[in-house]
């Protein structure tokens, strides 16, 4: 009987401590899990966004520069995939009215009562808190954004309210650095 408790106490110590090293190693937890990897080509695919490379240590995340110089990326939006653009000149995170129906923000015409300027001119907005914006393992939680309609943003753009939060955000040979 007591064998029995020991060994399942050892198996109860085991799980709870699978949280504690994904959270310090998460790179090794995904490759342990992940299938092996095929002889195959992938199928080609074109993509708008660049990859993101993400860093082997601490919660730090590379975005290359595209043609034009811009930093353009994949991150996730209330746990919803979407593209963006890293755009330091603009003060808060902006989504396309399209985007915040697809995340779940559920906005009414009354709500675009604040004006703000674009580099297309002035146009209305709703002011948002997002629960959740992430980018790699960068990860942060309320972070204050717009919503503009479809025709007054071409993309959405990753501004000051998300990076002004990080840890560290410098561009450097043709790469952006992100860290928390």
């Amino acid at each position: 009987m007591l064998r029995n408790l020991v060994v399942l106490g050892g198996i109860a110590v085991a799980f709870a401590a699978v949280p504690v090293v994904f959270q310090s190693n998460p790179d090794a937890f995904h490759a342990l899990f992940s299938p092996a990897p095929r002889d195959e080509a992938p199928a080609s695919t074109v993509a708008a966004v660049h990859p993101v490379t993400a860093q082997p240590l601490g919660r730090k995340v590379s975005v290359p520069a595209d043609a034009r110089g811009h930093y353009a990326a994949s991150f996730r939006l209330n746990g919803r995939q979407i593209d963006a653009l890293i755009d330091t000149g603009a003060t808060l995170v902006a989504i396309t009215s399209s985007t915040a129906r697809r995340v779940g923000l559920s906005l009414n015409p009354a709500d675009f009562r604040q004006s703000v300027s674009t580099a297309n001119g002035v146009t209305k907005a709703a002011l948002v808190t997002l629960d959740r914006l992430e980018i790699g393992r960068i990860s942060l939680d309320d972070v204050q954004a717009v919503v503009l309609d479809d025709h007054a943003l071409q993309t959405n753009l990753i501004g000051m309210s998300f990076l002004n939060r990080l840890e560290k955000f410098q561009a450097k040979d043709g790469e952006l650095l992100l860290a928390q």
